[in-house]
């Protein structure tokens, strides 16, 4: 049976999964998501390369790398993850700019063992402030691990179209008003947006309203306005947006992250 568990501690979240059947669909993260394959083979698309994380495998995505993932067979997988904010992730490795890793997959015990240690912790309820004391454990591990900077000439066009995108996801996405203000046709644009980020525009599109969904859902607790400010029909819509992405439903996910706290349905 698929399974999702998401807690937060210590401005990070994470994930505990179990899963044969489902399959992720294509999608980014704001956040660095780390991870260790527990059981299994997990298999993913990632820059054009197909990806394999075996059992003890660390999983390392920065951020809006697109990717998708599913279990390599039926026999499932079994894994963690743990979500850090660019900014804090940073701030623990000593870095100014965003940075991207050179191995997306490496096997690294301590590396492993300390994201495993604090996944745990968050998942046990410990104190905020040992969980922090993890996260830096964690952090001082990515010494030995060969990162570049992710910043690159991308088409100044395509960032503007992003800001455009960001500015439109309390409503729909009007392809040929971006493309026209981009001076391309409507299909020159897709075809650029694709190629640039590796996800089309519309992907990107509804991966952004998610990720907007997620982050004023853990702010106010609110699923509904939620729907309405990102411009979700329903909450049925946004539900299945939100599977596609994190695996679990809007609902359940703030259940998970807040089960202490009063939510309102």
């Amino acid at each position: 049976m698929d399974k999702f568990i998401y807690k937060k501690s210590a401005g990070i979240t994470a994930l505990s999964a179990s899963l044969s059947e489902f399959q992720y669909a294509k999608h980014s993260h704001e956040e660095y998501a780390l991870g260790v394959t527990l059981r299994g083979v997990q298999q993913y698309h990632l820059d054009g390369s197909f990806q394999s994380s075996y059992q003890n495998g660390v999983m390392l995505f920065h951020p809006e790398q697109v990717h998708d993932g599913r279990s390599q067979d039926k026999t499932g997988i079994d894994y963690v993850m743990v979500y850090i904010k660019p900014a804090l992730f940073l701030e623990l490795v000593g870095k100014k700019d965003v940075v991207k890793f050179s191995s997306p997959v490496v096997y690294h015990r301590e590396l492993e063992q300390s994201l495993l240690n604090l996944a745990h912790a968050v998942f046990s309820g410990k104190d905020e402030a040992l969980c922090s004391e993890l996260l830096l454990n964690l952090a001082d591990h990515f010494s030995h691990i060969e990162m570049s900077s992710a910043s690159r000439k991308s088409d100044m066009l395509i960032n503007k179209a992003k800001e455009m995108i960001y500015f439109s996801l309390d409503g729909v996405l009007r392809l040929d008003e971006i493309s026209t203000e981009l001076g391309m046709s409507k299909y020159q644009f897709i075809r650029a947006f694709k190629a640039d980020t590796g996800i089309s525009p519309y992907r990107f599109f509804l991966n952004s309203k998610v990720e907007h969904a997620k982050r004023l859902i853990e702010k106010n607790k609110d699923i509904y306005a939620a729907v309405t400010a990102c411009g979700f029909v329903d909450l049925s819509h946004l539900n299945r947006h939100f599977k596609n992405v994190y695996g679990t439903t809007a609902l359940e996910y703030i259940s998970n992250i807040s089960s202490s706290q009063n939510i309102r349905k």
